[in-house]
């Protein structure tokens, strides 16, 4: 009778071993071919530089395969979002996640042809990059407190640039509008290099992108910072002051991150969230980041970024809405 009961036991656990087996297998032998990471913006710019960065050591953690990076610009990148969200969830083509594409995209276009909250699996946070708020050296507005003091006594007495309807840029500005209950005459451009050089020309006075976009200029003192827009500040512009000494609880900043189609199995979703999350531990992954774009890795759980993308929403859609911020 023991070895009778024995026998079913082992037989039971040989049972549950083999069916466990093909989800394991499936799970350890992703990738089986090189990976496409779809950037949703154009060569050269903050998440393009983080994506080749990613890129350089993804071979490492995934089975010696390649992350190709293909960029596929338009839209504030809801372009690039779209697409993915229609691929298979087979996990070959994934996302640079952005605000636009995985957060805001439907409020900004209601004519977008997928919702950014529920197209996605969400996988990683990678990044968070520093915003800096700054002006062409003829301001004589120092603070943001006096650059709102005057606003609030002109409203016409600024005008700003930024990298297009609806970007993080004119998001930012939009924000700080907002909250001190001040307008500023808003001038999209096409990215934030171009902000930085409507500013310096003096075509616009103001500009409020990511650091790695201005920070160049800012140390040549052919613009000159005012604020950060996170409240810890940055490293890399140390003793400039966050917009949050003036307007508490005044939080933003560049994030980028990954997802991929929306139904992807959770143990496919979980080890490509560790792959990701090997590679960003890594030190020269980090030193990269900082030195390149003055960013900080973030890493984190698949749901640390569901979580985040939410609180994203929240925060920017009441701004969209009443700002009557759309794209054309």
């Amino acid at each position: 009778m023991t070895g009778s009961i024995l026998t079913r036991r082992a037989l039971g656990t040989i049972g549950a071993g083999l069916l466990a087996t093909p989800a394991l297998a499936q799970r350890a032998a992703w990738p089986d071919r090189p990976v496409t990471l779809v950037v949703p913006f154009t060569p050269g710019g903050a998440s393009d530089t983080l994506a080749r960065q990613v890129a350089q050591h993804f071979p490492r953690f995934a089975n010696g395969q390649a992350l190709v990076v293909e960029n596929r610009a338009g839209a504030g990148g809801l372009v690039g979002g779209a697409y993915v969200a229609g691929q298979r969830p087979d996990g070959n083509i994934l996302l640079m996640a952005d605000i636009g594409a995985n957060a805001i995209g439907k409020e900004l276009n209601p004519r977008l042809g997928y919702d950014p909250m529920t197209a996605f699996t969400p996988i990683i946070h990678l990044v968070n990059l520093p915003a800096v708020f700054f002006a062409h050296p003829s301001v004589p507005e120092r603070t943001v407190a006096d650059v709102i003091a005057r606003a609030r006594a002109r409203p016409d007495a600024y005008t700003y640039a930024s990298a297009g309807v609806g970007n993080g840029s004119h998001l930012f500005m939009a924000l700080l509008c907002r909250r001190a209950g001040i307008s500023m005459v808003h001038i999209p451009y096409r990215s934030g290099s171009e902000i930085v050089t409507s500013v310096m020309r003096n075509e616009t006075q103001l500009g409020f992108p990511s650091l790695s976009s201005a920070l160049q200029m800012l140390k040549e003192g052919a613009i000159r910072p005012i604020a950060m827009g996170n409240p810890g500040g940055s490293p890399a512009m140390p003793g400039v002051p966050p917009v949050s000494d003036t307007l508490a609880g005044f939080d933003i900043g560049v994030w980028y991150g990954v997802a991929a189609p929306a139904g992807m199995a959770p143990d496919l979703a979980q080890r490509i969230n560790e792959i990701f999350a090997g590679i960003a531990a890594l030190p020269e992954v980090r030193d990269a980041v900082f030195n390149s774009q003055a960013g900080n890795v973030v890493g984190g759980t698949r749901e640390d970024f569901t979580r985040f993308l939410q609180k994203e929403y929240d925060t920017w859609t009441p701004v969209i809405r009443e700002g009557g911020i759309r794209q054309e």
